[in-house]
């Protein structure tokens, strides 16, 4: 097992366990506890644990973390979602993919599809469409998140440009009342112009209050999650779809 695999398991099992100890680690994942014990090193250096005597637990989140970071957060689950969306592609479509890292895990189902064009503000995203058999374009901009994604006057420039049939992005905070948080411009603008527009979001998302609200679910198509939204929400907002994801058997277990 590589030492990035290794990462991404002890991640997951902090996720469902909370607290765990070394020697349960080494146990569960079969590794000498020296090695155990560097990984959780590496991991607590960038931020993504916290070790105390005896054990380690995921390092508490009181605010959005970087970019780089949030791509070792529930990536299984994440991964199952932007499966989902890739599903909803049809041939010859155009698509507005968002810099989120749930969005960016559409790229291996892409490249077996056969859309028209992609249209993304992510460098690392449009680098690994670029292995498909259709236009990709990759939004000019300054990089605001580091180090793929790019917004700013720029970006929305040349965003203003296209009218895509399918847009695709994902979000900090989504509450149970169906507002979505944020202040990205570029999602404003490009919800506007597309035909259809799809959040996919996880349970970790979800929150009581959002300071900024981007838009409410009045502006989607439809939303892609691993938890049910509840049905007070289905139905202040009958003309959205709710796509449920079963992350243990990765498919839709339930569609309205």
């Amino acid at each position: 097992m590589s030492q990035k695999l290794r990462h991404e398991q002890i991640l997951h099992i902090l996720e469902a366990r909370g607290f765990v100890t070394v020697r349960y680690l080494t146990e569960a994942l079969q590794y000498s506890s020296a090695t155990i014990n560097r990984d959780l090193n590496a991991l607590q250096n960038v931020g993504l644990v916290k070790r105390s005597y005896g054990g380690v637990e995921a390092a508490k989140r009181a605010h959005l973390p970087a970019f780089i970071q949030r791509q070792f957060y529930m990536k299984k689950e994440k991964r199952c979602i932007a499966k989902a969306a890739a599903a909803l592609v049809k041939e010859g479509e155009t698509l507005f993919l968002s810099g989120g890292t749930t969005v960016q895990h559409m790229a291996p189902f892409l490249v077996q599809k056969k859309p028209a064009r992609v249209i993304t503000n992510n460098m690392h995203l449009a680098i690994d469409l670029a292995e498909g058999a259709f236009e990709v374009i990759c939004l000019g901009g300054t990089v605001t998140e580091k180090p793929y994604v790019l917004a700013g006057e720029t970006t929305i420039e040349q965003a203003l440009y296209y009218q895509p049939d399918k847009m695709f992005f994902s979000v900090e905070a989504v509450t149970h009342e169906g507002l979505i948080g944020g202040h990205n411009a570029l999602l404003r603008i490009m919800q506007k112009s597309s035909t259809e527009v799809w959040l996919l979001t996880d349970r970790t998302k979800l929150c009581r209050h959002v300071s900024d609200v981007l838009f409410d679910f009045s502006a989607l198509t439809g939303v892609i999650a691993d938890y049910p939204f509840p049905d007070e929400l289905k139905t202040r907002y009958p003309s959205v779809q709710f796509l449920l994801l079963d992350p243990a058997a990765q498919t839709l277990s339930q569609k309205e």
